[in-house]
C-alpha cells in the first residue's frame, strides 16, 4: 500500500526512447481528458531571484482523472545562463501522489519527462493543424534539448520533410544539432546563420529557445498557410499575435507569465485573436485557417507531466529500471 519508487533520469530517456508514440497517445488523451473537465490544473508558481532575474523554479501542482486518478507536482528550474557552461538550462523532479490516500508514492527525475510531453504536444499540434506527417521544409529555431526531443518525436511518428533547417545564435551548437538531424535522424539538413532566411519559405516553424522576450518582431515575418509552433512562448512579438490565428492548450494558463499572447492581450486589451484551444481541433471543432499562419502556443499543462510520468513509472516497474526505496514513510499505522 505505502511503496515508494525512484526513477532516475538515464530510466526515464530510455523508456521515452523506446515508447515516443505510446507517448504521444498519452498526450493526445490527456488533452481530450482535461477538455471535459476530469481535471485539476491550478496556475503554475514562480519562484524568482532578485539577483538572477532570467532564472526561476517553477511548481507545476495537477490531479489527472480519468484512466490515471493520479496527482502531483512537477518542480522545475530554468537558469538560461547555464547554456554559457555547456549545462542544460532545466532540471526537473516530478512527485506522484495516491489519489486515495494523498500519499506519495514515486518520484521521478523529471527533465526528461517534461522534454518528452513538450516534444509530443508540440508533433501531435503539428499533425492536427497541418492534417498529416509532411512538411516541404522544416524550420527548427534554437538547437538545445527540447528541440533535438522535438525532432526525436517527429522521427518516431515517421515524418517526412523535404529539408530541415537550424537556426541558432551559436553556430557551435546549431551546426551539432544539424549533423545530428542528418546522421542519426536521417532527415536532410542545413545550418542557416540568419533567422529570416530560416523562417521564409518554411511551412512548419519551431520555435524552441530560451529567450524571455519577443525577437522576431515584424508583422510580415509568417505567411499564410505557415504553421507555427511557438514552444518556447515569448518569441514572437504582439503584432505578430493579433495577425495570427492562434491555438492554445489552455486558454486562461497561456495568458499569464508575459507570453507571446499575453503581452498581445496586455497590448490589445481583449482576446479576439484567440481562435481557441488544441482539444477542439482534435475533436473537429476548430479547423486551422489556410488564410493566416497558424501559431501553436502551448504553456505547458502539469496533467501532461503526470500522464508522462505515469506511463514512464509503470514501463520502469515492469522493465525492473524503478528502484523501490523500503520503509520510505516512517510511520504508517495512527496507534
Amino acid at each position: 500500500m505505502f511503496e515508494f519508487s525512484v526513477v532516475g533520469g538515464t530510466a526515464a530517456r530510455d523508456i521515452i526512447g523506446r515508447t515516443r508514440q505510446q507517448i504521444v497517445e498519452e498526450v493526445r488523451e490527456t488533452y481530450l481528458t482535461h477538455h471535459a473537465g476530469d481535471s485539476v490544473n491550478p496556475n503554475s508558481y514562480f519562484l524568482r531571484f532578485p539577483d538572477k532575474p532570467d532564472s526561476r523554479i517553477i511548481a507545476l501542482p495537477a490531479y489527472l482523472g480519468g484512466k490515471h486518478d493520479v496527482a502531483g507536482v512537477k518542480w522545475i528550474s530554468s537558469f538560461p545562463a547555464n547554456i554559457e557552461s555547456g549545462v542544460p538550462r532545466a532540471s526537473a523532479a516530478l512527485l506522484l501522489n495516491d489519489y486515495a490516500t494523498g500519499y506519495p508514492f514515486a518520484c521521478l527525475e523529471a527533465s526528461q519527462i517534461s522534454a518528452a510531453r513538450t516534444a509530443a504536444s508540440a508533433v501531435l499540434a503539428a499533425e492536427e493543424l497541418t492534417g498529416g506527417r509532411t512538411a516541404r521544409r522544416l524550420a527548427v529555431v534554437g538547437a538545445g534539448v527540447i528541440a533535438r526531443n522535438i525532432l526525436e518525436f517527429f522521427t518516431a511518428q515517421e515524418w517526412s520533410f523535404g529539408e530541415v533547417v537550424v537556426h541558432d545564435r551559436s553556430e557551435e551548437y546549431g551546426a551539432a544539432f544539424t549533423r545530428y538531424i542528418d546522421g542519426e535522424l536521417g532527415h536532410a539538413a542545413r545550418f542557416e546563420t540568419g533567422l529570416r532566411a530560416a523562417l521564409d519559405g518554411s511551412d512548419l516553424i519551431v520555435l524552441a529557445t530560451t529567450a524571455g522576450e519577443p525577437y522576431i518582431l515584424d508583422p510580415r515575418t509568417f505567411t499564410a498557410g505557415q504553421t507555427v509552433l511557438n514552444i518556447s512562448l515569448r518569441d514572437i512579438a504582439p503584432e505578430i499575435v493579433k495577425d495570427a490565428q492562434n491555438i492554445l492548450d489552455d486558454i486562461d494558463h497561456c495568458m499569464t507569465a508575459n507570453t507571446s499572447p499575453h503581452l498581445a492581450e496586455q497590448k490589445y486589451g481583449h482576446r479576439d485573436f484567440i481562435a481557441g484551444t488544441l482539444a477542439e481541433v482534435m475533436r473537429g471543432e476548430l479547423k486551422a485557417d489556410p488564410a493566416r499562419p497558424v501559431v501553436f502556443s502551448p504553456f505547458g499543462l502539469g496533467v501532461l507531466d503526470l500522464a508522462v510520468g505515469a506511463h514512464v513509472l509503470r514501463h520502469a516497474r515492469e522493465s525492473g529500471e524503478a528502484v523501490e526505496v523500503d520503509d520510505f514513510f516512517g510511520e504508517t499505522r495512527r496507534w
